[in-house]
């Protein structure tokens, strides 16, 4: 068999180091194999996905080393890769199940779905669709569609009975068909969901092995489903632990910078980053915790693979990266460093920063230190205020944190903007606003210009310091609901304009 395996990221967001390890295991898969890797983006979601996130993924896993035979820059014989582009393909499918009663037309409106959810939640009941437009004559949809109204198409689950499938790392998996809902296929606006689009670019791209993390494994039932429908054979399938917080739970950035650009920006060295992913639910013959891409490559055994939860520690990462850094020889490390933050392109955007501002080269350290190093470590005190206190600092950032999760380009306008209407939606001067981004940003309450510094350290570095700034007040869970409640109507102020 000729293995062939791929990594399917959405452009919807910063590249996640979840991202990244379901790459490395891919890639390392294909590569002792002797098969190929391919990269597919999944960009169906076209109110979220932006060329600019595209554009991060490449750049992550090119940082990484993480070579694809085939894909949207590189092409190949089962393309095209995006799947925006692959439209038509998906639509041929749909009207294929369609024809066979396999799928069917659904009209129902929003608020119906809404109603019938609420229902089956007050009756303890598994939340699905209940069927409701499953029995409409083929010239009853007709008119209906020719008459403009809106419709998705479904796919149809049995009532009864169960799915059984075999996960190379678990075993054989049953699932009743009683939880499986009857999944959009197609959305409104024509475009598939990820559950259509996954089944049938998997087949025509010749996918052999499936590996995801766990969190789709109560998915596929429908995939089963639709293999069958089709009749296709289906890929092996292997899920992948989730990566985990120190506390157990799924890695998120509201515990741990998750960007895999944000290492890059901070100073790790890919190898060590790639060789700490690798140890996540894996581990070498020998057990040796150092190891290269090829060694791991070499070493490979998918049943090695172990379906516990791997821990994501920084501290574990910061300890690894160090014993790569010492392993550099001097002009090694002169090089690493000057690619890292100290090359031309990164220069030309700090030095009209500072070069009104200093009198003499050694005025440099004090004014960038926090640009090319990291910002101090925070604590309640550095947010000391005279109209802040320590409520509104948390609700600023908090607020600021989230909305620039979902800024989608990062420009010193949009950001600006951004700061200015939450500013005023808080019904703060705009001054004392921006003193805990300051603080959060760079350790001091005066500093160089804050939207400068923002573009300069870039999306990532900015996001995780404004939101580990958090961290200085020991937010706590019940306290972050209600922040979570705030910013709900903080947004709807803003969306309105008011």
């Amino acid at each position: 068999m000729n293995v062939r395996t791929r990594i399917a990221p959405s452009p919807t967001g910063d590249p996640h180091v979840g991202t990244a390890y379901m790459a490395l295991f891919n890639w390392a898969f294909a590569r002792h194999y002797g098969g190929q890797f391919l990269l597919r983006i999944e960009d169906t979601d076209t109110a979220r996905s932006t060329p600019e996130s595209e554009a991060s993924i490449f750049a992550a896993l090119q940082w990484l080393g993480l070579d694809w035979d085939e894909g949207p820059d590189v092409g190949g014989a089962a393309g095209p890769y995006r799947q925006s582009e692959r439209r038509e393909i998906y639509a041929q499918y749909a009207q294929q199940l369609v024809d066979r009663e396999q799928a069917f037309y659904c009209f129902c409106t929003k608020e119906r779905l809404d109603r019938v959810r609420s229902e089956q939640q007050a009756a303890k009941q598994t939340t699905r669709y209940d069927g409701c437009c499953l029995g409409l004559t083929a010239d009853a949809v007709a008119q209906r569609v020719a008459a403009g109204e809106e419709h998705v198409i479904r796919m149809c689950v049995p009532d009864v009975g169960e799915c059984t499938f075999e996960d190379e790392l678990r075993g054989p998996v049953t699932i009743p068909f009683s939880q499986i809902d009857m999944q959009v296929l197609v959305k409104s606006d024509g475009m598939p969901t990820y559950h259509l689009a996954v089944v049938v670019d998997d087949h025509l791209m010749g996918i052999t092995h499936i590996l995801r993390g766990e969190e789709w494994l109560n998915s596929v039932p429908k995939h089963v489903l639709l293999y069958q429908y089709l009749d296709w054979p289906m890929p092996k399938l292997l899920h992948l632990p989730l990566l985990r917080n120190p506390d157990s739970s799924k890695l998120s950035k509201r515990k741990n910078p998750t960007s895999i650009l944000y290492y890059r920006d901070e100073g790790f060295l890919p190898e060590a980053l790639l060789n700490y992913l690798g140890m996540m639910g894996w581990s070498m013959p020998d057990e040796s915790e150092i190891f290269t891409k090829a060694q791991m490559v070499k070493a490979f055994d998918e049943k090695r693979i172990s379906v516990g939860g791997p821990i994501f520690d920084q501290a574990k990462l910061a300890w690894l990266n160090g014993q790569y850094l010492r392993q550099l020889s001097a002009s090694e490390f002169i090089a690493q460093t000057q690619s890292w933050m100290f090359n031309q392109d990164r220069l030309s955007h700090l030095i009209p920063l500072v070069q009104e501002r200093v009198e003499k080269f050694s005025d440099l350290a004090p004014l960038v230190d926090y640009l090319v190093g990291a910002r101090k470590t925070l604590t309640p005190d550095n947010f000391l205020h005279k109209t802040l206190d320590r409520d509104a600092n948390v609700k600023i950032l908090h607020h600021t944190s989230a909305l620039l999760d979902d800024l989608r380009h990062w420009e010193r306008e949009a950001i600006f903007e951004l700061c200015q209407d939450l500013a005023q939606a808080l019904d703060l001067k705009f001054r004392d606003y921006l003193f805990p981004l300051f603080v959060a940003i760079s350790g001091r309450g005066v500093s160089l210009p804050l939207f400068d510094s923002l573009i300069f350290l870039g999306p990532d570095l900015s996001r995780a310091r404004i939101r580990g700034a958090l961290d200085a007040f020991s937010v706590s869970g019940k306290e972050r609901k209600r922040l979570d409640k705030s910013l709900v109507k903080v947004t709807a102020l803003l969306s309105s304009g008011q």
